[in-house]
């Protein structure tokens, strides 16, 4: 996607990442936000090729979000919401509290900007401010993007541990 600005150095167009990112803001989500975090959580379940999985609704977005189930960030440029992070608590028996990423995207067109960085290191500081124990997340074993991206903060990859669940709905 090509941005309508011109770069007045070189006269040629630029993609629009270059152009938004400066203007990006991280903010907490408020309640009006969970159509738009639904709709990248269903961007992303595309991605994942797991579309049919996401029985959410915006509506039940917007209760367990007043009922605090889970909490976001959300990255904005122009009024437009453009990528997010769904955070909530969990408890470690080892270590006490933590902070579990549930969902973390950046809208495709606008990766590699800075805006998924900027994102997860303000979960990264908000896990702090709450003083929980560790940050932890899952990720698709071929999702190579995401996992160069994790690798470059140092994280422990657990070895040896297996994701299991019963889908209960």
């Amino acid at each position: 996607m090509l941005a309508t600005a011109v770069n007045r150095n070189c006269c040629q167009l630029l993609p629009a990442h270059y152009l938004y990112h400066m203007h990006t803001v991280i903010r907490k989500a408020i309640s009006g936000d969970m159509p738009f975090i639904h709709a990248l959580v269903k961007q992303l379940a595309e991605y994942e090729q797991s579309l049919e999985s996401v029985i959410t609704t915006p509506e039940m977005y917007r209760q367990d979000f007043a009922d605090h189930r889970f909490d976001a960030f959300v990255a904005v440029q122009e009024n437009e919401i453009v990528g997010m992070a769904l955070y909530y608590w969990a408890y470690s028996t080892w270590r006490g509290k933590y902070i579990w990423l549930e969902d973390f995207i950046v809208r495709e067109d606008l990766r590699g900007a800075g805006i998924g960085k900027s994102l997860f290191d303000t979960v990264i500081e908000e896990s702090r401010r709450l003083d929980a124990a560790q940050f932890k997340w899952q990720v698709l074993d071929w999702n190579t993007p995401a996992i160069r991206f994790y690798e470059k903060y140092n994280s422990e990859y657990q070895k040896g541990w297996l994701t299991y669940r019963i889908t209960l709905q």
